[in-house]
């Protein structure tokens, strides 16, 4: 059996001092052996995160620790005093933050920070450091390293970032490294990049990880060992093939079921209803049983852990009875029909059709603002959206896809190109024309914080744009339809007279879905919608929208790069690379055969929920380059492994092909003839 390397024994971590402290960590057991990986999972509020400050005695300043112990090998760190414990912190364990740039200073380059750990660590003079510091940038993959060592943050791409803080992590050789969330704001590329990295650096120098996440994919890709967590305890706890295989308790069943895939298609996901319970009180019954299908009479007492084998176990009344736990299927989605002839050979009008649409920024450089450049962020992009369709549009960061529902909307104006919206010209349509037009054109943001005045009730929030439209006679109009609006998205009456802070992320994104229902639009632009939502959050907000397309007929643009949900959400998908669409095609189609090689590269990254699933990633070398001075010829060749001599010299047309689909791609095209 494996040594032991870190052991935690009723950690308990309340945040506050009042007569209802917060238990963030109320009671978790947990042991980490050398080498391994030990995945932590479970929605957001559940107490991860903050089970990782503990272990690191990192705490904000209305955290304590108030009971528990923790050992580090044979270190009791909870005893240690602050000195000592900086020099556990740092060196034998060390920790990857969920975002390197509030992580990084802005005004240090990569290599002074770095060093500084360097310089904590093994001391030496300047020569030696700056050596070191070279040394971890190329054993984390950053090309160039001894140029970048003079770079800033800014300058680094989303994965340049996670690695350099990955280098700042391994300056003190850790034999534990814990890592929270480090690839949820990566694209699926990169994110293969970084946990490729951390299993290569696991088998170099034999660390522990202690990995938190709520990425079922991720954890089946690289976990030894999984931990479920739910309000501020461990439920469950097995290796990483039998949780998969057969999870005990009722929440991670539901996870599972929650999961987006094309099978799923023609029913709802399966949702956890509610939220994770307030943890400012002492629990005498089983924390899951507000939320559980499942619940029984003995739930009204706290269950106990059961052990079901060695390494495995659950804290469940039902724990062992494999058939009182079964979850139910849910019904099929009976499909209305939607007010589209929505048939591939329908000769009816797209809703929206856009032909080579270019959003350029200019680059200003000098005293005298003089253009010297252009950011070409979207570059000659063509698409058409059916009635009552979805067309996902995919691709990395930076690619241009935000900018391409932007410029639909003319919140950017268009550089060159047609934008033809229900037969009117929306590029031509300027003032009072422009807004009205707008009213069947809208917009879900990614962030629903960020796009709603916390200083306004939800109930103004939505009314605005009715207001701004002059949709409703008089305000009791307007509200009641504010009120019917919360109902339809699943909110209650009273969310009227509440601010945005009051409710959680999924509750926040129905706020924003009910504010662009409020002026009876056609096309709804979704950008990236779900990807700061938990698995469970994430179905109910599928749910909610495909329930309004079959409803009221919308069509929905689609930004994402979450496959999964592309596969249970879109009729067609579109692939974008640097201001370029690149391979369009259905979504059975596309997704089961791709052809375009950045197509393939980006498909095969997807993390899959399912351990014994063997698929190749494709490694793409480098990064995206930057559309203010993209390549010659295609776009793609500089990273491409098939990439030919007139790949270099001219950029390939988006040709149709026998199957439908379009694909830009010279190899392709050789493939065809």
């Amino acid at each position: 059996m494996s040594e032991i390397l870190l052991k935690v024994e009723n950690l308990q971590t309340w945040l506050g001092s009042g007569e209802h402290p917060v238990r963030a960590v109320d009671g978790i057991d947990l042991q980490i052996q050398k080498g391994e990986t030990f995945a932590l999972l479970g929605e957001s509020g559940c107490g991860k995160s903050m089970t990782a400050l503990s272990l690191m005695r990192l705490l904000p300043p209305a955290g304590r620790i108030v009971g528990g112990d923790v050992y580090l090998g044979k270190t009791a760190l909870l005893e240690l005093p602050e000195y000592a414990m900086r020099e556990e912190r740092g060196g034998r364990m060390a920790m990857i933050f969920q975002e390197p740039m509030t992580s990084l200073n802005p005004v240090l380059t990569i290599g002074r920070q770095i060093g500084e750990a360097v310089k904590i660590r093994d001391g030496g003079d300047r020569r030696a450091v700056a050596q070191r510091v070279v040394e971890l940038l190329h054993s984390v993959g950053i090309p160039d390293p001894v140029r970048r060592v003079g770079e800033y943050p800014h300058q680094l791409s989303g994965g340049m970032k996670q690695r350099v803080m990955i280098a700042m992590a391994l300056a003190g050789r850790p034999e534990l490294l814990i890592a929270d969330e480090p690839t949820t704001a990566l694209d699926v590329t990169i994110q293969a990049q970084v946990l490729a990295l951390l299993k290569e650096l696991q088998q170099q120098t034999g660390m522990a990880i202690l990995l938190i996440t709520h990425d079922l994919g991720v954890v089946a890709e690289v976990a030894d060992r999984v931990a479920v967590m739910y309000a501020g305890q461990i439920i469950e706890q097995a290796s990483r093939d039998r949780f998969f295989d057969n999870p005990q308790h009722p929440y991670s069943r539901k996870l599972f079921q929650s999961l987006p895939d094309a099978g799923k298609r023609s029913r709802r996901l399966a949702v956890i209803s509610g939220n994770v319970p307030p943890l400012n009180q002492v629990f005498t019954a089983c924390r899951f049983i507000d939320r559980c299908d499942r619940a029984f009479e003995d739930c009204e007492m706290a269950p106990g852990w059961t052990e079901l084998a060695p390494g495995q176990g659950v804290r469940c009344h039902l724990a062992g009875f494999q058939d009182a736990v079964s979850i139910v299927e849910l019904p099929e989605v009976e499909h209305a029909p939607v007010n589209a002839g929505s048939s591939p050979g329908s000769n009816q009008e797209p809703l929206l059709q856009v032909e080579q649409l270019k959003v350029h920024f200019p680059i200003h450089k000098g005293v005298f603002k003089r253009t010297v450049g252009h950011v070409r962020a979207v570059d000659g992009i063509s698409l058409s959206i059916d009635p009552g369709k979805t067309l996902a549009l995919v691709g990395e960061s930076g690619c241009g896809k935000t900018t391409v529902g932007k410029g639909i909307l003319q919140l950017v104006r268009p550089t060159a190109g047609t934008v033809r919206f229900a037969g009117d010209e929306m590029t031509r349509l300027k003032g009072s024309a422009l807004r009205s037009r707008r009213s069947a054109l809208q917009i879900i943001f990614q962030d629903p914080v960020a796009s709603m005045n916390p200083r306004m009730l939800v109930g103004d929030i939505i009314e605005e744009g009715m207001k701004a439209q002059r949709i409703g006679r008089t305000a009791e109009q307007r509200r009641a339809r504010v009120t019917e609006l919360l109902g339809q998205v699943g909110l209650p009456d009273d969310s009227a007279s509440r601010y945005p802070h009051e409710f959680s992320g999924g509750q926040r994104q129905r706020i924003c879905i009910a504010r662009a229902l409020a002026v009876d639009p056609k096309l709804i632009i979704c950008d990236e919608p779900t990807s700061a939502l938990d698995v469970s959050v994430q179905a109910q907000i599928l749910n909610l929208l495909k329930m309004l397309q079959n409803s009221r007929g919308l069509a929905f643009l689609f930004i994402t790069h979450n496959i999964s949900v592309v596969a249970y959400l879109a009729d067609e998908v579109a692939v974008m690379y640097l201001g370029r669409i690149v391979e369009r095609g259905e979504v059975g189609q596309l997704l089961a055969a791709p052809r375009h090689p950045y197509t393939q590269a980006l498909l095969s990254a997807v993390p899959v929920a399912d351990p014994r699933s063997k698929h190749e990633v494709i490694r793409l070398e480098g990064d995206m380059p930057s559309p203010a001075n993209p390549p010659a010829g295609c776009h793609f060749h500089p990273r491409c492994p098939f990439a030919m001599p007139r790949c270099r010299e001219r950029y390939p047309d988006l040709n149709r092909l026998g199957d439908g689909r379009q694909v830009s791609c010279y190899k392709v095209e050789q493939e065809e003839a």
